[in-house]
């Protein structure tokens, strides 16, 4: 891939057990252009440590070791934590599960918007909370105004989950991480999120990293696909190719798949190797 935006090479995290090491990530390597890249795989597959490594938000107790992850020209490793501090929300932004657990709840919705937007642009009160309405209507809330002075609690999973998404998109970063975004939304919200998502990546030409256990979900959305399997990416295929996925993790995945047109009185169980 030519100039790539993200560029992530061998990427370990590992943490100390009483049985020894536990490689939570072994040696995952991608690039990220300007497209919608689903990471798949089980819980426990190491999803969610790679997007969080890529922002150096690892847990304290773990051990982070790559020969690269670069942004641009920035070796995020080898960053300074003030330059971490401007590559957070400003370039890179992060789109929690829940929204209740990531909006402060004493704070309204409007205020925490244009928190994040001063904070990176050095902005005045008045043009950030201009932006941060703005930014309310371009992901489609209604009466942005009204919706500004609301409080996290006052919204629904649907509503706040467009907050968060204002939120990290209000600094116009260069990626988004969507760290199962959806997952916890009916699915007529999910379809609405996901529309909204799919149109601001086309508009602004974002890269997105659609982190995800469900395989349908990942193959309607995304342009390119990881396959994860304890701590590795197992497969790598468009997205519009998964039925012809080759390696046995991906192929038991999809087979475990309930159908509706297709009833079966028995899933099959996804059976293991070592090898993997």
């Amino acid at each position: 891939m030519d100039n790539p935006l993200l560029s992530v090479r061998d990427l370990r995290v590992s943490f100390h057990g009483a049985a020894g090491i536990f490689d939570a990530v072994r040696g995952v390597s991608f690039d990220l252009g300007r497209e919608k890249l689903g990471i798949v795989g089980e819980s426990g597959s190491g999803k969610s440590m790679t997007g969080r490594a890529i922002m150096r938000l690892s847990p304290p107790a773990a051990i982070v070791r790559a020969e690269a992850i670069r942004l641009g020209d920035i070796d995020i490793l080898g960053a300074s934590e003030r330059t971490m501090d401007a590559i957070r929300g400003r370039r890179i932004g992060l789109i929690m599960q829940d929204p209740k657990y990531s909006l402060n709840p004493v704070v309204t919705v409007g205020e925490q918007i244009a928190e994040a937007y001063r904070i990176h642009s050095h902005s005045s009160t008045s043009d950030a909370r201009q932006k941060a309405t703005a930014m309310l209507g371009a992901v489609q809330i209604r009466d942005p105004e009204r919706v500004y002075r609301m409080y996290p609690h006052e919204m629904s999973g649907g509503m706040g989950q467009r907050i968060m998404i204002a939120m990290m998109l209000v600094s116009e970063p260069e990626i988004l991480i969507a760290d199962e975004a959806t997952s916890a939304l009916d699915v007529t919200v999910r379809l609405e999120i996901l529309n909204l998502l799919n149109d601001l990546v086309a508009k602004r030409g974002l890269g997105l990293i659609f982190i995800s256990h469900d395989l349908n979900l990942v193959r309607r959305f995304c342009d390119r696909v990881l396959i994860m399997y304890r701590g590795r990416v197992v497969e790598t295929l468009k997205a519009g190719e998964l039925d012809q996925a080759t390696h046995p993790y991906t192929r038991g995945l999809l087979e475990a798949m309930p159908r509706i047109h297709v009833p079966r009185r028995r899933l099959p169980v996804l059976k293991r190797d070592a090898a993997w």
